[in-house]
């Protein structure tokens, strides 16, 4: 089935699961349609930039067309004049049958036109759009006229979709597919005792300085024990000088950014994952980390927070543990009480399991699949074998 896929970017080396759905959904029958094209195209897809320079006679119409599309759609995102016209032509060129929409606001964009050519339009919501997104009253009311006249949309987390739901936006044939991890490269290795691991943008969602914080108060008597914190941001800084005051150089790294290989790797030799992750003051959540997923199918004790999608994943006690957001103590306490144990088999071992059985992007990827398949078969007037309720 010939899909458009509309995203913010292209191409993003970090968005793995979004790259993965560019190169394999409806094996590989794709296209793009992005916000900014960034230049690379590792996988050869004909590609429309939204926002590439307009034409004079756009410019000349800005002013009018951006207040009627506030208007009608409640945002100034969809494409007018020339370039909607050549958006048109670019879909019928590339025989578009389906439309998945990256992220809600990028549904914003590309509904209004999909509905105009009669074709199917669906959207993921992946954290940032369901959540500090909501933030601004206007987007809202653009989700409330937009979501509902989708023809479905797919969530990486029940808390996003309940999320959407307390602002009133909602939509008949919802589901929830975590974006998943290939169970089959992200494999346990040979573990090294008391080794820990922490992946992710250096930003406040993170928490990263109290993740440094308590492993430092939990391994005061555990010299062994050895912390990598990888990623880059604004936060890998005030990390590196926190990590030199408490004088545990030796015992924390803090490599910046690794590529995905790397972290594979690392993955597959460490015992325990940490992510602190917390609420951003601007709203900005999770939606379910691929690291936590990735972490998971590696074998590794995940010790987390009670956090937007993480609960859905991490069941405490059984495949990791988690604390409440910000609670460094007892993110200490459980960090200490894992490395001081004497078994952590049980514990690695659900984990695999269960990633084995929830996240494997092979089976998510044919989910996902299935239904945009029944969904526009039933639109068609042909018999739907599956529920249109939000499911997980």
């Amino acid at each position: 089935m010939r899909t458009a896929i509309a995203t913010g970017d292209y191409y993003v080396p970090g968005e793995t699961m979004i790259n993965r759905h560019f190169k394999l959904l409806f094996g590989g029958e794709t296209c793009i349609v992005t916000g900014r094209y960034l230049g690379e195209n590792p996988f050869g897809k004909p590609v429309f930039e939204r926002r590439s320079p307009l034409s004079l006679a756009d410019r000349v119409r800005f002013p009018a067309a951006l207040l009627l599309n506030r208007l009608r759609y409640g945002t100034s995102r969809p494409p007018f004049g020339n370039r909607k016209r050549e958006l048109a032509a670019f879909l019928r060129e590339q025989r578009v049958e389906v439309v998945l929409a990256q992220f809600g606001t990028q549904a914003l964009a590309v509904a209004p036109l999909a509905h105009e050519m009669g074709l199917p339009v669906f959207s993921y919501f992946r954290g940032t759009d369901a959540s500090k997104s909501l933030q601004s009253g206007e987007l809202v009311d653009a989700y409330r006229r937009c979501v509902p006249g989708l023809d479905g949309i797919f969530s990486v987390s029940q808390f996003l979709l309940d999320n959407l739901g307390k602002h009133g936006i909602h939509n008949q044939n919802a589901h929830v597919i975590p974006s998943g991890v290939d169970i089959r490269v992200f494999r346990p290795g040979q573990k090294r005792p008391q080794s820990c691991l922490a992946v992710g943008r250096m930003v406040e969602k993170k928490a990263p300085l109290v993740t440094i914080r308590a492993f430092a108060r939990a391994t005061r008597a555990l010299p062994e024990a050895r912390l990598t914190l990888a990623g880059a941001g604004p936060q890998l800084e005030p990390a590196r000088a926190l990590v030199r005051e408490l004088g545990l150089q030796d015992r924390i790294s803090l490599p910046g950014a690794l590529s995905h290989d790397d972290v594979r790797r690392h993955l597959a030799e460490i015992e325990v994952f940490l992510q602190h992750s917390v609420t951003a003051a601007d709203g900005n959540t999770e939606g379910l980390p691929i690291a936590i997923q990735e972490a998971m199918a590696s074998g590794c004790i995940v010790i987390s927070t009670r956090h937007a999608g993480i609960p859905e994943a991490v069941e405490d006690g059984v495949t990791g543990y988690l604390v409440d957001e910000h609670d460094e103590d007892g993110y200490a306490d459980r960090i200490e009480t894992v490395l001081s144990s004497g078994d952590r088999q049980e514990l690695t071992a659900n984990a695999r399991e269960v990633a084995v059985a929830r996240f494997d992007n092979n089976m998510l990827l044919d989910k996902l699949e299935r239904l945009i398949r029944d969904t526009v078969a039933h639109r068609r007037g042909a018999p739907r074998p599956s529920v249109v309720a939000a499911s997980k």
